[in-house]
């Protein structure tokens, strides 16, 4: 699954209104009531329930759409660009999500959270209509471009919204929010898949937009509206923005064209993206400064490395092992739990304590469930092995990706929520496009390109599409990279003299 976690940026003290002066026995009696409520509390139900609606659909739209990836990839003769389906989205979603940064600072979230579903919804749609995996792809970059503007939205609402000392709670009930659709998502889209075809799992996931902005909308007008920043648009910061995009998008490109003439594209990109990057990263991000940038540093090396990877399970498992796509799809459901549970865990008071802990922890599993997968490619290898190695793996990232957007939170000042917001988020999708990038160009250097394409059409591949290697390419190296991550979770804390 996709790692969406939201971001905020306001302190408690801005939050609660100033104690009187008469004493009181009880600590908390001086503080309203919204003060000490939990994210169901009268004050924040509705808008609890609103927003994790929210993330209940993109959580469903992207497990049901990457069990039909395969069989669309295959459909539409695209199997060599199957990397490109998913990182089109993570391409444009970089451009979005500084936009949204400044939007929700300066206009407030409603607006960007409005636009982002809507445009989420319309990408759905251009992609369930494609007849050519180009278009395909376009229609997975508009719904980039809405899913950018939603989740650093998303964050600002949070911080604006909730108490720090709920924000926790309630980003584990976001990583909740996952579990029904890591079960029924697959289960719903390979029956479609099979019965009626890919198409419809992509054409009939807007209908549910209806209820997030029914649910959501109201509420964040009510609680969250409003600019809180008085400059004007940073407009380096937005030109900024599209040349990581595009720079990105020429690195993607030129990965997996894999000829001399690919060069071009390839050092233009990299021109683009290393200013870009410098400029909306914290100062110190790659080399891992302790505090901030090593937050954001860590949140793109685990979203980046897992999700290239898992990227690639259904794919394995349907031309490899000949799994169907249902049955693909089931095998990383029970992650859903799993990433819930230990986002859980982090959120209880009496770990905090011990954050850093659990972060290396988590890291240390996602790395060994990433080696492990590619463990199937070898006949006498259950296929089972992977269900309980991406469990382990999503347990791991529950407490990474719910710790770093934490630590986010707490390290930002109300009028910094927006654009340290868009740094983290830049940093998981960045990581995203070039590890998926780099992943991609090695599988199909490695022959994966003609994965699937003596079966098109089938649901079963076989042996005449098995290249084992162009998987393990995939898979160990960004094992390698999450072990990097272990490091960088030392020093996200900062040390007192």
């Amino acid at each position: 699954m996709t790692a969406l976690e939201p971001r905020d940026g306001t302190d408690a003290a801005h939050l609660a209104p100033p104690a009187t002066d008469a004493p009181s026995p009880d600590p908390l009696s001086d503080l309203p009531a919204a003060a000490v409520e939990g994210v169901l509390g009268r004050t924040y139900r509705a808008l609890s329930i609103g927003i994790v609606s929210v993330v209940f659909l993109i959580a469903f739209e992207a497990t049901a759409v990457g069990t039909a990836m395969p069989v669309a990839a295959r459909e539409l003769n695209g199997i060599p660009l199957y990397a490109f389906a998913f990182s089109a989205y993570f391409t444009t979603s970089l451009f979005a999500m500084v936009l949204s940064g400044q939007w929700a600072d300066r206009r407030g979230p409603l607006q960007p959270l409005a636009t982002g579903i809507t445009a989420f919804g319309v990408g759905l749609l251009l992609s369930g209509a494609a007849t050519s995996m180009w278009v395909f792809i376009a229609g997975r970059a508009v719904q980039g471009l809405g899913g950018g503007l939603v989740i650093v939205a998303l964050y600002v609402v949070i911080g604006r919204a909730y108490p720090e000392h709920i924000r926790p709670a309630i980003l584990a009930a976001f990583a909740a929010s996952w579990v029904i659709p890591s079960v029924v998502g697959p289960l719903a889209s390979g029956t479609v898949t099979e019965q009626l075809g890919w198409r419809w799992v992509f054409v009939g996931i807007p209908v549910l937009i209806v209820i997030p902005l029914a649910l959501a909308l109201p509420a964040i007008r009510r609680t969250a509206s409003g600019p809180a920043a008085t400059e004007p648009y940073d407009r380096r910061r937005i030109r900024l923005a599209l040349g990581i995009s595009a720079g990105a998008g020429l690195l993607q490109y030129a990965g997996q064209e894999l000829n001399w003439l690919a060069l071009l594209p390839a050092a233009v990109g990299a021109a683009l993206l290393v200013p870009a990057v410098r400029g909306l990263l914290p100062t110190g991000t790659v080399r891992a400064a302790r505090g901030l940038p090593s937050v954001v540093l860590l949140r793109g090396i685990a979203a980046g490395s897992f999700i290239a990877a898992e990227s690639f399970v259904p794919l394995m498992l349907v031309t490899q092992r000949g799994l169907s796509p249902t049955m693909a799809g089931l095998s990383l459901a029970v992650g859903g739990a799993t990433w819930a549970l230990g986002s859980f865990v982090q959120s209880r008071p009496r770990m905090e304590p011990h954050r850093e802990r659990l972060m290396v922890t988590g890291m240390l599993l996602v790395a060994a469930s990433i080696a492990v997968a590619p463990s199937v490619l070898i006949e006498g290898v259950p296929v089972w092995i992977v269900a309980v190695a991406w469990a382990f793996g999503c347990f791991g990232m529950g407490m990474v990706i719910a710790s770093t957007s934490v630590l986010l939170l707490k390290l930002s000042a109300p009028e910094e929520a927006g654009s340290n917001s868009a740094a983290l988020q830049i940093s998981d999708g960045l990581s995203n496009v070039l590890l998926l990038a780099s992943g991609g160009a090695a599988f199909a250097a490695l022959g994966g390109g003609a994965v699937g394409a003596a079966a098109h059409g089938a649901v079963q591949a076989g042996a005449a599409g098995s290249h084992p290697g162009a998987f393990a390419a995939v898979f160990l190296p960004m094992a390698g990279v999450a072990l990097v991550g272990v490091w960088v979770a030392t020093r996200v804390l900062v040390r007192e003299k």
